[in-house]
């Protein structure tokens, strides 16, 4: 599948076949091509917690997502737990203070370019998603047992779409690009 069709292929699932699993293999497929994205000086420290399980999955939906997430990601057989280690990325390796205001900001950007990888290559594969910031921060890292050292970013649900919706209007490039 060409690139282009790839990034207007992929959207936001909300509908997800209850029917169909997603194997370990192709979740590990998924988070290989979020690994290949640049990190800060290759620090590489995103991190990621599958749950395949479906009798997990419900368990995890109940404690860690918010109502209107539980519903979103009904029927989804696998979720992806994002993380990333905190005070690396965007900081002085010897000193330990950040090189810029961004300080940790710039471990979200690394897991967010990793995560766009994730679902670009999901979408490239036929697979659906639908990332969530809305969740209970201190439930998942009771749940998964997540160090203190990882800040949890997005819970990200995968599966095989039950409806393909359609693409949202999009801002032309004039608003929102400014050349100079």
């Amino acid at each position: 599948m060409e690139f282009q069709t790839v990034i207007e292929k992929r959207r936001s699932i909300r509908n997800f076949d209850p029917g169909r699993e997603v194997s370990h293999k192709q979740i590990e497929t998924l988070i290989r091509a979020a690994s290949l994205a640049p990190s800060w000086k290759n620090q590489q420290t995103s991190r990621y917690y599958c749950i395949l399980s479906p009798s997990r999955i419900e368990e995890f939906r109940q404690k860690c997502l918010s109502e209107s997430n539980q519903k979103n990601c009904a029927g989804a057989p696998a979720l992806i737990i994002t993380t990333f280690k905190k005070g690396i990325v965007g900081f002085d390796k010897a000193t330990g203070s950040p090189v810029n205001e961004a300080g940790d900001g710039w471990g979200y950007y690394d897991l967010g370019l990793q995560n766009e990888n994730l679902v670009l290559k999901a979408a490239e594969l036929d697979l659906g998603t639908l990332i969530m910031g809305i969740r209970d921060e201190p439930a998942i890292r009771e749940y998964l047992k997540i160090p203190e050292t990882e800040i949890i970013v997005a819970v990200i649900a995968v599966g095989y779409p039950a409806a393909e919706p359609s693409m949202p209007k999009r801002k032309a490039v004039e608003e929102i690009a400014t050349f100079l």
